[in-house]
């Protein structure tokens, strides 16, 4: 038997105002720039130009403020206007600065060598399929029939390795290379020939494998020297660089970014002062032709202009909730930087990392009644610039665990601890994670070997094993 019934439910729409501002929360300071700009060119009724009344002509087209004609049923009108960042126009920021790019930079020794032009273009092709390291870890064959597909270069696998050779001389050195032991090998061989630099190449040459494993005693038995012969052939192998990509800034993007922090945090008479970086949002205006369409069609029966303020009311509202949402992007941005300083309050004063509270995202929310995915959305891609460097927000985030005393205190300040642990060891006998347990223990901090285990890789510290020095 079927049966029928009605059944209500509550659903939450959220409003194109809401939208917009979960939209722009997400944003740090650079990128709601561009998404501004964006908005100027896509809505004809926002303009950023505030005309002058001395530089006005009289018959040319006037700047005319939304609040200049009366306000209608159907038509709304309303001036908006945030001023909340200061009356400087352009930003003046601080900020990473990024030196050529690493691909460029490559780029640019291309162009001195001679080459044909078909020789130009596979190296070119070669250069782009570098990993951010530096290193090619691709294949000959498969580089050829890439090179042929994706280019529409036919070559062949000799003349990719001889271009591939070619690159390898490039700066910096060790560019090019296809795993580890081949980049410092084309380091070490761009040195100064010397007994200890030839020991070097000879051991990365011949007792790779040894070394990495730090055998040392079999590479000194096998090879027939001293002790002290050892540590200077180590010596020039440890000063070596395993990234050469790493040398050129913004060696991970072809092209150039910055960071721009979202906040400044000052130090004035020992109190906290924030402040965020100052742009200009321009007051809503609408060009003379807007204006009189909005003034005629207000008594007019005519379609076509009835059609037309409906299209400029629609970008009218657009605009209002677009603005709208730049404000509350500040209020919110603003509210949830000021809770992140009171709770690291300590940390923020000295900039010492063992101040640093156990903090989750939950903590902010109910500081500030905000949801937890609103906290989330606005520690997302910001940063601050505080007296001790710049950090992004999420750096201030961490779990916490029990001391001896029962006390709870931050990972960051367990991680610190381990690491000055590992610093201050013996590297002849270096400590086992056993060890670094008692270690800690001492130090006042109750954690598990699996613990020390997780913090270690965490921190990139190997095995005790690998850590062990002549």
């Amino acid at each position: 038997m079927l049966k029928q019934g009605l059944e209500l439910k509550q659903t939450q729409k959220l409003s194109p105002l809401q939208i917009q501002t979960i939209k722009l929360i997400e944003l740090p300071t650079q990128e709601l720039e561009q998404r501004i700009r964006k908005e100027l060119e896509e809505n004809p009724v926002l303009d950023e130009s505030v005309a002058k009344e001395s530089e006005e002509s009289e018959d040319g087209p006037r700047e005319v403020s939304l609040s200049d004609y009366k306000e209608d049923d159907s038509i709304p009108s309303y001036k908006l206007r945030v001023n909340n960042y200061g009356k400087d126009e352009r930003p003046q920021y601080n900020t990473f600065s990024v030196k050529q790019s690493f691909t460029q930079s490559l780029m640019d020794q291309l162009g001195f060598r001679n080459l044909t032009e078909h020789q130009h273009s596979v190296a070119a092709f070669i250069i782009g399929s570098l990993d951010d390291d530096g290193y090619l870890r691709r294949d000959i064959s498969s580089l050829v029939d890439d090179i042929a597909f994706r280019a529409g270069i036919e070559t062949d696998e000799k003349e990719v390795t001889d271009m591939l050779h070619v690159i390898q001389e490039f700066e910096p050195a060790g560019v090019g290379a296809r795993d580890l032991r081949e980049c410092l090998l084309l380091q070490i061989r761009n040195m100064k020939h010397t007994p200890e630099v030839d020991n070097a190449e000879k051991i990365l040459k011949d007792y790779f494998s040894e070394f990495t494993n730090k055998h040392f005693q079999k590479i000194m038995s096998r090879m027939g020297i001293s002790e002290s012969e050892m540590k200077a052939a180590m010596s020039k192998i440890l000063k070596l660089n395993p990234s050469p990509g790493g040398q050129i800034d913004d060696s991970y993007n072809d092209q150039a970014q910055q960071i721009v922090p979202d906040f400044v945090l000052t130090l004035e008479d020992g109190e906290l002062k924030l402040t965020m970086p100052r742009f200009s949002i321009p007051e809503l205006r609408v060009n003379k032709k807007y204006a009189n369409i909005l003034l005629e069609a207000a008594n007019s029966s005519e379609r076509e202009k009835r059609e037309a303020a409906t299209f400029v009311k629609k970008k009218l509202d657009s605009a209002k909730w677009f603005v709208e949402a730049i404000k509350q992007r500040h209020n919110t941005l603003e509210s949830t930087m000021k809770a992140i300083i009171d709770y690291q309050k300590e940390y923020f004063t000295d900039g010492d990392e063992a101040h640093l509270k156990p903090m989750v995202l939950k903590d902010i929310a109910e500081k500030t009644g905000f949801d937890i995915s609103t906290i989330s959305r606005v520690v997302n891609s910001k940063y601050i610039e505080t007296p001790f460097g710049i950090y992004s927000l999420k750096y201030f985030f961490s779990e916490g665990l029990e001391n001896q005393d029962g006390e709870e205190v931050s990972t960051r300040e367990i991680k610190k601890a381990l690491q000055e642990c590992v610093d201050a060891e013996d590297k002849h006998r270096p400590l086992t994670d056993d060890q670094l347990v008692e270690e800690m223990n001492r130090r006042g901090y109750k954690v598990a070997r699996r613990t020390i285990a997780k913090y270690r890789d965490q921190l990139n510290i190997p095995k005790a094993r690998l850590r062990k020095e002549l």
